[in-house]
């Protein structure tokens, strides 16, 4: 559970900013959305493999 202290006298409005930036900072939307659907670990190691690859390439390429 998140929680935003307000001070006296602040926006709402900037309140709301802090609060939709710690939101984001907690990644509970991205949480939700992997849990929708069950996803097996060989696919998740897969898609962690050709990621490591491709950053990997991109970072031989820099050089």
């Amino acid at each position: 559970m998140l929680i935003i202290p307000i001070k006296d006298g602040e926006n709402i409005d900037r309140a709301l900013k802090r609060f939709k930036r710690k939101f984001d900072r907690t990644k509970t939307m991205k949480e939700l959305r992997n849990r929708q659907q069950f996803v097996k670990g060989s696919v998740t190691n897969r898609a962690k493999m050709i990621k490591a690859k491709y950053v990997q390439r991109k970072r031989t390429n820099e050089e």
